[in-house]
């Protein structure tokens, strides 16, 4: 390595150094030449007249702070964050099922298209790739495929990939039959999404570049109510296995017989933010804990309002048409029991389709813009990955459940209901008798200097991830839901003991002790990651 100012190589500069500040005879240190041969003697030194123990002293003490500076230069050097980033277009044809809700319509027009966004990191010893895609949530065996076509393109290896869903409710479905059971084949838009994310990520590597890396938080507690509520003594609160339970969900706005939500809600909004060595964006991954906000009445697809923010945050940075294109990415945290409806007041407002999606999305977007003049931005950071499976036991139906779902399905379609969706929880029901007794889960925690990400493929509680937030070892962590497969609500044992749709056999379908043992396995992976050398450069 040459130096920097003289083009010398470090060791001939100091040779040079000590020959001039102290006259060293020429036969014992000769001078060089470019191709390192002796050349003619050097002129000595007018300041070897001064005497020679003080002026030694000086010169080993110039040559000592030279070479030290030469090595942390290359140490530096060495150290250089890339990133890269891409979006791919993953909108699929009209006339598909859109899923998010109890029916599943064929979709008759597209408002706005869906996208596979990837952000690539690598600090020169570690690469990763987070990808999110507007989906309500790919099943694990897309997302494996994903990873090993992506691994086989990249050498990025599998357990660096995190895939997730938006979990918008205006996509049509990219998971199998089962959410139990691989799919040993895909579909026609299984396979399509398969692919593009493939494609998305080999682009972010091929525009890999010199960059730098910040992140932070802000809060937004106007969009985010807890939906499950206690209801006042007296009030009906049926579910379709012929039973009650102690909550409800979404009971209707402006209800009077609402008595208080069963749990907490997060308002606070992280983001990681990452720009080119001149401060250029490139991407922002923000995460906030909101179900969705979708576009309203009408079989529309459209990324809800994940896709509004990804727009308005580019807006908001002056980001538009930039190349390589920014990527602004919104991705979804602990809120399978969160949504922006504040059940106990009435509604004052008409909202017309897509304008609440909209309003949401750009209040979100202000804040991490505003949240960004606080952040510092490091050229370096370290990045670690740990992932794993963790085993579970499925929830199976009781015999009683067996029975009554029988005979729920013996009935006329048009007979007196006990409970609205008690035909489709009978045929759920039966469906489980044949799935397996137990499940690996994926879990992954990524770090990104002093940023814990865990990656659950679930629907996660509120309460999960403020605890994993409070309990993590570094200092900002937060949770990316329905990601590396969905296998449905993660509510904890308490929120089980009250009952209500999160908690149903066929809405939730591992044991009631999940969310204990993930969080112990996650924490444990936090705490690993986070020993692993220093998060970034001093």
């Amino acid at each position: 390595m040459k130096n920097r100012s003289t083009g010398w190589p470090p060791s001939r500069f100091g040779f040079w150094l000590l020959n001039v500040l102290v006259g060293i005879p020429e036969r014992r240190y000769p001078a060089f030449v470019a191709d390192g041969r002796p050349s003619a003697p050097l002129m000595k030194s007018k300041a070897s007249s001064m005497p020679l123990g003080k002026l030694s002293f000086w010169a080993l003490t110039l040559c000592l702070i030279f070479f030290a500076t030469s090595v942390k230069t290359r140490g530096e050097e060495r150290k250089v964050l890339k990133a890269g980033a891409s979006i791919s277009n993953i909108t699929p044809f009209l006339d598909m099922p859109i899923v998010g809700g109890w029916t599943a319509p064929p979709a008759t027009h597209i408002h706005d298209e869906l996208w596979a966004r990837s952000v690539v990191l690598d600090d020169g010893k570690t690469r990763l790739a987070i990808v999110i895609v507007d989906n309500i949530g790919p099943s694990r065996a897309v997302c494996d495929e994903a990873k090993r076509r992506i691994a086989d393109k990249t050498a990025i290896p599998p357990e660096n990939i995190m895939i997730a869903g938006t979990h918008t409710h205006s996509s049509v479905s990219a998971r199998g039959a089962s959410r139990l059971q691989k799919e040993l084949s895909f579909n026609d838009y299984q396979e399509f999404l398969i692919r593009r994310i493939v494609d998305g990520v080999r682009r972010a590597v091929n525009q890999l570049e010199p960059a730098r890396i910040g992140w932070g938080s802000t809060e937004e507690p106007t969009q985010v109510f807890n939906r499950r509520y206690f209801m006042k003594p007296g009030t009906p609160t049926p579910n379709p296995f012929g039973g009650t339970d102690q909550v409800v969900m979404n009971p209707g706005q402006g209800n009077p017989n609402i008595l208080k939500p069963a749990g907490p809600t997060d308002p606070q909004i992280c983001f990681v933010s990452v720009q080119s060595q001149s401060g250029r964006p490139i991407a922002l991954l923000a995460n906030y804990g909101l179900h969705y906000v979708g576009p309203g009445p009408g079989a529309v697809i459209s990324a809800d309002y994940f896709g509004v923010f990804a727009d308005r945050i580019q807006e908001l940075l002056g980001a538009d048409r930039l190349d390589p294109p920014f990527v602004g990415i919104l991705s979804n945290g602990a809120s399978g029991d969160i949504n922006n409806i504040n059940w106990p007041q009435k509604e004052e407002r008409r909202w017309a389709p897509y304008e609440r999606m909209q309003f949401v999305a750009h209040l979100v977007a202000q804040r991490v813009h505003e949240a960004l003049s606080n952040v510092t931005y490091h050229e370096w950071v370290e990045l670690a990955v740990l992932a794993s499976d963790l085993t579970l036991s499925v929830r199976k139906p009781t015999p009683e459940q067996i029975e009554y779902a029988k005979a729920v399905l013996a009935k006329p379609a048009d007979a007196p209901k006990y409970h609205v969706h008690e035909r489709t929880y009978a045929e759920r029901v039966l469906n489980l008798v044949h799935d397996p007794d137990q499940v690996d889960i994926p879990l992954q925690v990524f770090r990104i200097g002093e940023v814990g990400i865990c990656a659950l493929p679930f629907e996660v509680f509120a309460e999960i991830g403020l605890e994993l937030k409070q309990k993590s070892p570094l200092p900002r962590t937060f949770v990316i839901s329905h990601a590396n497969g969905h296998f449905g609500y993660l509510p904890t044992p308490e929120q089980h003991a009250l009952g209500g749709y999160e908690t149903w056999l066929g809405t939730n379908f591992v044991e009631f002790e999940a969310s204990v043992k993930i969080f112990h396995r996650l924490l444990e992976m936090l705490t690993q990651v986070s020993q692993r050398g220093s998060a970034q450069d001093p």
